[in-house]
């Protein structure tokens, strides 16, 4: 347990100095390959329209690539309201690009760290929700839209990912922390035809330890973890629908999968016994890239030089059939 709690002290850290960075103007670099980038929870978008991928991620920043392999960035692209409850430069974790009816849509976690919501045992849990931008250009810039929260201020909520069920409506699955409910959940609210705000509340899809592979040792004892993070919605080649998401095995970052027996969100959700990624893999997503193959996109972890870093990887992947398959790691 003191070597994971060093890990999450690690990955405040983290984040902490990429809000730092937040703060000032990025430098712009050029023909950056892509294991040189340091970015967290790499979201890519392969836009067909400009022929261009675009790699978001925590930062709130853009890299863009013609060819997955030289990179150009980073670029501020989010425009924040300082009077909204994100207060002044929020931080900004785990952010998506999501094409959708004409517009291109920003999902991310925002977090104002002057604003404290709640106390469990030692832990202070400062105001952290998703949200959505809005953009008629992939490349930004992003800005707010008409409903000034989609979920609970109460809630610290992170992880947002769009998804259209199969009645046609448009939905965020998003994250409940587990800083706050104690055992981390997976849930899903109705947004607006538009995604500018949200309808009715959130609903539970499954919960942390429902996951036979997650696991964690706290004071001798195996069992449950308590995380969930990334949630990803795809649907397979024989029309399953899948959803990748990460957690932890004791002190490794791990994702597995699940997969609806009723083909809809509202599940139910079986999970696989056994993680789909190498240890030290996590927070993934699925992309099909310009010249028609389907990746997936990861970060992993290492200690580079005394300083914790988190690297964007890709794998080959097929979910041609009924279940997702990562293949060897792609190198572009």
């Amino acid at each position: 347990m003191l070597k994971k709690a060093f890990l999450i002290v690690v990955f405040l850290l983290v984040q902490f100095t990429t809000v730092f960075a937040q703060n000032r103007e990025p430098v712009l670099r050029v023909d950056v390959p892509l294991d040189s980038i340091r970015l967290s929870d790499p979201f890519i978008l392969a836009d067909q329209k400009t022929g261009t991928y675009y790699m978001t991620g925590t930062g709130g920043l853009i890299w863009k690539s013609n060819d997955l392999k030289k990179w150009t960035g980073p670029q501020k692209v989010v425009r924040t309201d300082p009077a909204s409850w994100m207060g002044n430069n929020p931080m900004i974790w785990a952010a998506e690009l999501h094409p959708y009816r004409g517009n291109y849509y920003y999902f991310a976690t925002f977090t104002n760290r002057a604003v404290k919501i709640d106390t469990v045992g030692k832990n202070i849990i400062e105001r952290r929700a998703c949200h959505v931008l809005v953009s008629d250009n992939a490349a930004g810039p992003y800005v707010p839209m008409k409903d000034p929260i989609y979920l609970p201020a109460s809630k610290p909520t992170l992880d947002g990912t769009l998804w259209v069920d199969t009645d046609g409506k448009p939905y965020m699955v998003y994250c409940y922390e587990w800083l706050q409910n104690g055992n981390g959940t997976i849930e899903k609210i109705e947004l607006k035809p538009d995604l500018s705000g949200s309808i009715g509340e959130g609903k539970l899809l499954f919960r942390a330890s429902e996951s036979p592979w997650s696991r964690q040792n706290e004071e001798g004892k195996i069992g449950p973890n308590k995380v969930t993070d990334g949630p990803y919605l795809f649907r397979t080649g024989s029309g399953r629908l899948g959803m990748i998401w990460t957690s932890w095995i004791d002190d490794v970052y791990t994702q597995g999968v699940a997969y609806s027996t009723s083909g809809t969100l509202d599940g139910p959700w079986v999970h696989e016994k056994t993680p789909i990624t190498p240890p030290n893999h996590g927070h993934g997503m699925l992309f099909q890239t310009l010249t028609g193959n389907w990746l997936m996109a990861v970060h992993s972890h290492k200690n580079q030089n005394g300083r914790y870093v988190r690297i964007p990887r890709l794998f080959e992947v097929d979910f041609s059939g009924d279940r997702l398959v990562v293949g060897k790691p792609f190198i572009p």
